[in-house]
C-alpha cells in the first residue's frame, strides 16, 4: 500500500506570507464575481466544503479547509462588509423575517455565539491552548462569518437545486477516487489508516479526505439530499437519483464506516415519517432493529469484524469513553478546559504506549469531549444550542422538501458525531444550521418550480443587495 504525501514541514514566513497575499488576491478576485453574481457565494461555499489541505507544525497534522476560507473571505469583501457599513449608517431596525410561530429561529445564532464564547474563555485553563486556538481561529471564527453570510442568502428553489447538483457532481468523482483505491488496495491520504489495514480482514477507503468516518460522513449527508429529491421530485429526478444513490451507497460501503451508516438510517427515518407518516416509520424501524438483533445473535463469530468485546469492535472508544468519563468525574463543573481531552487523558489514565497512541483530540462521543473539557457549564451551552437548533429546523419544516431535508441532515450529523467527533469543527453543522434558519425565515410552503400547491419563496425586490444576499427575509403571504 502507497501514500501521495502531501503535508510536509511547516512552511518558512516567507513562504507563508506569499501564499496569504495569494490568497487574498485570489479572495478578492472572487469577491468581484460575486458582487456581480448573486448565487456565486452559496455555490462556491457548498463546493468548498469537503476539501481539506493538511498543514504541519511541531509533529502535529492540521488538516485546514483552505479553500473555504478564501470563499468565506471573498464573501465577507462582497457582502459582509458592505451591510455592516450600511447598518452603522442606517438608523437601528427590528428585526424581522422569523415565523411567527417558531421563535426558535432567532436564537440559533445567539447560542453558536454563546458555545463559541465559552469555548473561548475556558482557553484560559486549559492545559492545550494550542489546539484550542487552532479550533477557535481554523474553525469556530471562519465558520461562524460562513453561518452568517449563508443565513442570509435568498435561497430560491432554483439556487437549492444548483446547490444539491454541486455536491452530487462532487461526491459523485470523490466515491470515484474511492473505488480506484478500493481496486488498488492504496490510498492517497493517511498513513494510520495505512497501517490499520494491514491488520484488519477488510480495506477501508477514504478518498481525498484524511479519514474513513469523515469521508463517510460527507457521502452519507449527499444521500440524504439526493433522497429528499426522490421522494418528493418527478419520474426523470427518481431515476437519476436512485442511480446516484446506489454510486454513494457502495462508495459508503468501502469507507466502513459504522458511524456513517448509523446516521444515514436515522437520516432516511426522519425523511420517511414525512413522507409516509410517524407511526408506519415506527413500525417499520422497530422491525428492521428485531431483525438486526437476530442477526447479530445468531450470526457466528467469523462474521464479525472486529474482536469480541465491545472496546476492539468500536477501535478503542469504549475506553476513550469511559476515560473522559472520568475526566468529567474530577472536574465535573468546569472541566479541564477547551481542547484538553487528549493531553487530559494521557495524563489521567493509565493505559499502554500503544492504547495511549490512539488516544485523539476527542472522545469519539461529542458530549462526552464536552463534558470533560468543559463540564456542566459547556453540556448546559450544548444541550441549549441542538434545542434551539432542532426546534428551528424542524418547526413547520412538514410543509417543505428541502427544510425536511436540512432537518434530516442535521439530526443525522448530530447521531454521527456522538459516534464519531466533530461538530461545530464541522463546516457542515453550521451551513445546515443558515439554510435551515434562512428557509425558516422564509415561511410559507415551498415546491418546486412549476408545480401546484403552495406558494413558492419570495422573488428578489429590487432594493435587495445585488449580491443576492439579503438583511431579512420577508414574510409571504399566507405564512404559518
Amino acid at each position: 500500500m502507497t501514500i501521495v504525501p502531501l503535508a510536509g514541514s511547516l512552511p518558512s514566513a516567507g513562504t507563508l506570507a506569499a501564499l496569504v497575499a495569494v490568497g487574498l488576491v485570489l479572495a478578492a478576485a472572487l469577491a468581484l464575481v460575486m458582487r456581480r453574481e448573486p448565487e456565486a457565494f452559496p455555490l462556491l461555499a457548498i463546493l468548498a466544503l469537503p476539501f481539506r489541505i493538511p498543514i504541519s507544525a511541531d509533529g502535529r497534522t492540521v488538516n485546514l479547509l483552505v479553500p473555504l476560507y478564501v470563499v468565506v473571505a471573498a464573501g465577507t469583501f462582497a457582502h459582509l462588509l458592505p451591510r455592516l457599513r450600511a447598518a452603522r449608517a442606517a438608523p437601528a431596525q427590528e428585526p424581522g423575517g422569523e415565523p411567527r410561530g417558531n421563535p426558535a429561529v432567532r436564537y440559533v445564532g445567539w447560542a453558536l455565539l454563546a458555545a463559541v464564547a465559552l469555548y473561548t474563555l475556558q482557553i484560559s485553563y486549559s492545559a492545550d491552548r494550542a489546539k484550542a486556538a487552532e479550533n477557535l481561529l481554523f474553525f469556530y471564527i471562519p465558520f461562524g462569518l460562513l453561518f452568517v453570510l449563508l443565513r442570509d442568502v435568498r435561497w430560491t428553489p432554483q439556487l437549492l437545486r444548483r446547490a444539491v447538483l454541486v455536491l452530487v457532481a462532487v461526491a459523485v468523482v470523490l466515491a470515484g477516487i474511492g473505488f480506484v483505491e478500493y481496486y488498488r488496495k492504496s490510498l492517497f491520504l493517511n498513513p494510520k489508516l495505512i497501517a490499520a489495514n494491514q491488520y484488519d480482514n477488510y480495506f477501508r477507503v477514504n478518498s481525498v479526505f484524511f479519514d474513513p468516518s469523515v469521508y463517510g460522513r460527507f457521502l452519507m449527508l449527499v444521500m440524504l439530499a439526493v433522497t429528499t429529491v426522490v421522494l418528493w421530485g418527478t419520474r426523470r429526478e427518481v431515476q437519476a437519483g436512485a442511480a446516484v444513490l446506489a454510486w454513494l451507497l457502495a462508495g459508503l460501503v468501502t469507507s466502513f464506516s459504522q458511524s456513517s451508516i448509523a446516521a444515514l438510517l436515522l437520516g432516511l427515518a426522519v425523511l420517511a415519517a414525512y413522507r409516509w407518516g410517524v407511526r408506519r416509520t415506527v413500525a417499520v424501524c422497530a422491525a428492521l432493529l428485531v431483525l438486526a438483533l437476530a442477526v447479530l445473535l445468531l450470526a457466528p463469530k467469523s462474521w464479525h469484524l472486529k474482536g469480541t468485546n465491545a472496546n476492539s469492535a468500536t477501535a478503542g472508544r469504549t475506553s476513550l469513553i469511559e476515560g473522559g468519563l472520568e475526566l468529567f468525574e474530577d472536574r465535573p463543573l468546569q472541566g479541564f478546559g477547551s481542547g484538553s481531552f487528549e493531553t487530559e487523558y494521557k495524563r489521567h489514565t493509565s493505559v499502554s504506549q500503544a492504547t495511549t497512541q490512539n488516544a485523539v483530540s476527542a472522545s469519539h462521543t461529542i458530549p462526552i469531549t464536552i463534558a470533560a473539557e468543559q463540564g456542566l457549564v459547556g453540556l448546559a451551552v450544548y444541550g441549549a444550542l441542538l434545542a434551539v437548533a432542532f426546534l428551528a429546523l424542524f418547526t413547520g419544516a412538514g410543509r417543505s422538501p428541502p427544510r425536511i431535508a436540512i432537518a434530516a441532515s442535521f439530526a443525522a450529523l448530530v447521531l454521527h458525531t456522538w459516534t464519531y467527533a466533530d461538530f461545530l469543527e464541522d463546516p457542515f453543522t453550521w451551513a445546515l444550521l443558515a439554510i435551515g434558519v434562512a428557509l425558516a425565515r422564509m415561511g410559507g410552503r415551498w415546491t418546486a418550480p412549476g408545480r401546484s400547491g403552495g406558494g413558492a419563496p419570495p422573488a428578489a425586490s429590487s432594493q435587495a443587495p445585488p449580491a443576492g444576499v439579503a438583511t431579512e427575509a420577508p414574510e409571504p403571504s399566507g405564512a404559518a
